[in-house]
């Protein structure tokens, strides 16, 4: 056993409390640094390598208090994202739901963000204990919550141990990225552009090539309302669970046989993925109860392609209705050339499904190690 050692989190690194430019100054926003948000990260992520929103140097010029350099570790602290934890892969500026950590040293920059994972509960608990509505964790109080962990000669070797399963996470991310890359051109290219085989010899008459039609999204395909399951009634198992931007948990049931497709219903709009394991789509996602005419691949692109974001029908929330969506007129191509298609990128998405199976294995062997690092079970 490691013998265990109590630490604040103020010990561990200067704590900066992250700030959001004022959007009616145009110039902060659209530049070369990112500006994160929780949005931009999910649970257990590793690294935020991206995200929606960037700013300019004269947005870091007015808040360069509040940027944070490469390898911080960055925690949200407000409302039912508390306990997301990213480490920030290049110099940024964070909103103010996120409290970020610059550690003393470099080398321990992996091991806080584990560290911090692992006690998120901890965190959770500090949050809801105020009373208050809205779930928060001041800069104070989170500076000041004490964790215990191993003795700090550890550290480094914890961080690296950990992390090469996040590292091959990651490789294993940007392969099947770089795979769907390869499967969204050749739909551009067909579907989009029309260059499709045999394009040269078929005529095109209001945008519609001979053979194909405009039809309302409804007769290609039909999206359903996901199904209510509650963390306390999820059994662990090996059924991937789909919230509205992807898996959300395990369940030993699945209500909906794959291959499939889900996309965000309430929350967060415009996500679509192709499952190809009997799933579980929870009520904050739309699942496509019915194949018409589109296959579950070709529909894939299809809704991608419609940028569903568009159609929000919700005022504080955003909420995609079906219903709406459904009365879109859409290009649908002739029925052989839909199967070409389904051919040729049918490997494609078995190699993604395969890479994002180990990525399953790799994340559960991590989480299995975590805890008992962290509690001294077992030494480095």
């Amino acid at each position: 056993m490691i013998p265990l050692v109590e630490v604040n989190v103020e010990s561990l690194g200067r704590i900066i409390t992250g700030k959001t430019p004022s959007k009616k100054v145009a110039n902060y926003f659209g530049g070369k640094f990112q500006f994160v948000t929780p949005s931009d990260f999910a649970y257990k992520h590793y690294f935020c390598r991206k995200t929606e929103t960037t700013v300019t140097e004269a947005a870091q010029e007015k808040h360069k208090n509040q940027f944070i350099p490469a390898g911080s570790i960055m925690f949200t602290c407000i409302g039912s994202t508390i306990g997301k934890c990213a480490i920030a892969s290049e110099e940024c500026l964070t909103n103010q739901q996120i409290n970020s950590v610059i550690p003393h040293n470099k080398s321990e920059s992996k091991f806080i963000y584990y560290l911090l994972n692992h006690h998120m509960g901890v965190f959770r608990g500090i949050g809801l204990s105020g009373g208050a509505a809205m779930p928060i964790i001041n800069k104070t109080d989170f500076s000041k919550v004490i964790l215990k962990a191993p003795s700090k000669s550890f550290w480094p070797a914890i961080g690296m141990l950990l992390s090469e399963y996040d590292d091959l996470i990651e490789n294993n991310r940007r392969r099947i990225q770089l795979l769907e890359d390869s499967a969204h051109l050749l739909y551009k290219e067909w579907f989009v552009h029309l260059r499709f085989p045999g394009h040269e010899q078929v005529k095109i008459t209001d945008g519609v090539p001979e053979g194909w039609s405009k039809e309302p999204l409804e007769n290609l395909l039909v999206l359903q309302r996901g199904f209510d399951l509650p963390v306390s009634k999820r059994v662990d198992g090996k059924v991937p669970i789909y919230a509205s931007t992807g898996i959300n948990g395990f369940h030993n049931v699945a209500k909906v046989n794959g291959p499939g497709v889900v996309t965000g219903r309430s929350g967060s709009l415009g996500t679509v993925m192709y499952v190809a394991r009997d799933f579980w789509p929870l009520n904050t996602a739309l699942w496509v109860k019915q194949f018409k005419k589109a296959s579950p691949i070709f529909a894939t692109f299809l809704l991608r392609a419609m940028k569903l974001e568009g159609y929000n029908g919700g005022a504080a929330v955003p909420t995609l209705n079906r219903n709406d969506v459904h009365k879109v007129d859409v290009l649908c191509p002739a029925e052989n050339l839909m199967n070409e298609f389904e051919l040729q990128v049918e490997n494609i998405f078995k190699q993604i499904d395969k890479l994002k199976e180990f990525n399953e294995k790799l994340a559960q062997a991590r989480d299995v190690l975590l805890p008992k690092l962290m509690s001294g079970e077992l030494t480095v």
